[in-house]
């Protein structure tokens, strides 16, 4: 697919404010980039007499948990809070019900625990994604009456459940809702009036009167918060401290969830990963050892697309209570066994996964669904569970917001993933009337609606859909163009200061022109990999650094076929290599031209 290469360019007195943090101005570049300092933020003065730059490149560089802003400026946390403790002190029943996936699994732990630790008499549930879908529902609502619960707690899910907590309180039953969600709204004549469930407290960053400074936490980050304004308005001592042990839960869910890697996001997943360096629970060191991975380089690559994926997996092929007890569980036996138990559910939910998304893209392939701008892809025979990967993948491949859908139970539900200029959860909106269900975010979504309607549901957002062809190639933004010698060890390493990197905080990439390629070797048994001599069109010395490029097998043999054709243009980041306890810089190809 035809990529635009589009490259980051904004003015700051790179040399100076280098100096100043004593880092490479290749480095303050690279922040500059990704926003961490906007125009003219050096000419405005703080009372410390530093600059608005000054200060923000120094809490992206040194920022702590202190720097994180208080739990109580989100609306209603307060109320939450004096809640959920007076329904502790009480002795009353209280349950916590959370989402089948990372989000709502490390949510759920989260929160039993801060409750309890406060004294609560709590329990939780976790839906089940086939039985329940996603969210409150009625059953789980008159479960909990049933088992004489007085107060439902929810985490990363709630703020969309307008009729089941109005059900739980003619029930008797009180709500706490924490949530991350987009809240629901109507529209009339341009205007939104948003929809708040009838609960005792709302926690949602998102909602319109919140004020708190930053609303890009997921729904374990709220919870990672509720839990500490719980702690300290309990008088417990060393509140912070006590809270500081979800940090390792809070950031798995904040880089699973695809959350932004930004503002006090990212320090929970700096301050995560380091706790997870140095020790962790005995569920995630058997997710980790059995894995192959080394506990003292775990990183946002390895929660993402390894240890995620098999939390994960319980909740889309089984229920997300076994995740939930393989974190919890203080046996190293029983660990041991729920953590092979959740890779092989992994390895079922890849192959499931694999087989979906090759039918999806034959389908649009082959069917007038060519020429549609959202794709709606109908699967019969693909699991709910998966549909939402699929549909990332495909997404993927076409550029196109992508909705993949399957029946259950005689109902159509699935999962969307959108592109940068498409905001899905506002155009579900505007088909509100199709659909029995919806809730998510402007990048992903799920929906549940009646067969009769799917066909609607496709034509629709297609009518209304203003995509241009230039939003629909993929744009791919790189930080400077650079010759391949520049790059010294001691520069690759204060480029580090970026980490971790992830969404909304990427990887240093760089492009240069005119590369000559030689000795391209294809590496391995599955030939996915591509091992190749690179020499600079500035670089008069004949000097070669090593280049790598990864892809399928066809596109690897592309590449090499093209190696030997000429220069080319190509979109590179820096690694550092170890082989045999020596050290090298190595050029890995993204993309080329």
């Amino acid at each position: 697919m035809e990529e635009i290469w589009m490259q980051q360019c904004y003015d700051a007195p790179f040399q100076e404010l280098g100096r100043q943090f004593d880092l490479d101005p290749l480095a303050i570049r690279l922040m500059r980039n990704r926003m961490v300092f906007k125009k003219n933020d050096w000419l405005k003065k703080r009372p410390d007499g530093r600059s608005e730059a000054e200060y923000k490149i120094d809490m992206y560089l040194h920022g702590q948990l202190k720097d994180i802003s208080d739990p109580m400026l989100i609306k209603d946390m307060d109320r939450a809070v004096q809640t959920v403790l007076s329904f502790a002190r009480e002795k009353k029943k209280i349950r916590v019900i959370g989402d089948y996936d990372i989000d709502g699994i490390m949510s759920t732990y989260i929160l039993i625990h801060a409750i309890g630790d406060i004294g609560g008499d709590v329990d939780w549930r976790i839906p089940h994604r086939v039985k329940d879908g996603y969210g409150l529902n009625e059953r789980l609502i008159s479960e909990a009456a049933d088992d004489g619960i007085r107060l439902l707690v929810t985490c990363d899910n709630g703020i969309a459940a307008k009729e089941q907590i109005a059900h739980g309180n003619a029930l008797g039953l009180k709500t706490v809702v924490t949530d991350h969600h987009q809240v629901p709204f109507n529209e009339e004549d341009g205007e939104k009036t948003e929809i708040l469930p009838p609960a005792e407290a709302v926690v949602d960053p998102h909602r319109a009167d919140d004020t708190s400074p930053y609303d890009g936490l997921c729904g374990a980050g709220v919870a990672w918060k509720f839990a500490l304004a719980l702690y300290r308005q309990a008088g417990l001592p060393d509140a912070e401290k006590k809270a500081e042990r979800f940090l390792t839960f809070a950031a798995i869910a904040t880089v699973g969830d695809v959350m932004e890697l930004t503002g006090e996001n990212r320090i929970i997943v700096k301050e995560g990963l380091k706790q997870i360096r140095r020790g962790c629970c005995p569920g995630l060191r058997e997710l980790i050892l059995q894995n192959n991975l080394d506990q003292e380089k775990i990183d946002v690559y390895h929660i993402g697309f390894v240890i995620g994926p098999c939390l994960n997996a319980s909740g889309r092929l089984d229920t997300a209570g076994r995740a939930l007890e393989l974190l919890m569980t203080d046996s190293e036996t029983e660990a041991a066994a729920k953590a092979s138990e959740l890779i092989a559910l992994n390895h079922d939910r890849q192959a499931m996964t694999d087989r979906g998304t090759a039918e999806a893209i034959e389908q649009v392939n082959t069917t007038s669904m060519i020429h549609d701008r959202v794709l709606v892809i109908f699967l019969k025979d693909s699991h709910v569970s998966v549909v939402g990967i699929i549909a990332g993948k495909v997404k993927e491949c076409f550029n196109r917001p992508t909705f993949v859908v399957t029946e259950v139970d005689g109902m159509i539900r699935g999962s969307g993933r959108s592109i940068e200029a498409y905001s899905m959860y506002e155009e579900l909106v505007r088909c509100d009337d199709l659909l029995t269900a919806y809730g998510g975010h402007p990048m992903a979504a799920g929906i549940s609606l009646k067969p009769e309607n799917l066909e609607a549901f496709r034509r629709r957002l297609n009518e209304n859909c203003t995509l241009t062809e230039g939003d629909m190639k993929p744009v791919v933004r790189f930080d400077a163009e650079m010759p391949l010698t520049y790059m010294t060890k001691k520069r690759y390493e204060d480029t580090q200061c970026l980490w971790p990197t992830g969404n909304g905080n990427p990887k240093a990439l760089f492009a240069r022109r005119g590369v000559k390629l030689y000795n391209a070797r294809i590496l391995g048994k599955r030939k996915i990999a591509c091992r190749i001599d690179m020499e600079d069109p500035a670089d008069r010395s004949g000097r070669m650094v090593q280049g790598i490029y990864f892809g399928q097998p066809e596109d690897v043999q592309a590449f090499c076929g093209r190696a030997s054709e000429g220069p080319v243009t190509i979109l590179y980041e820096v690694q550092l290599n170890e082989f045999r306890g020596i050290e090298n810089l190595q050029f890995l190809i993204r993309s080329y031209r």
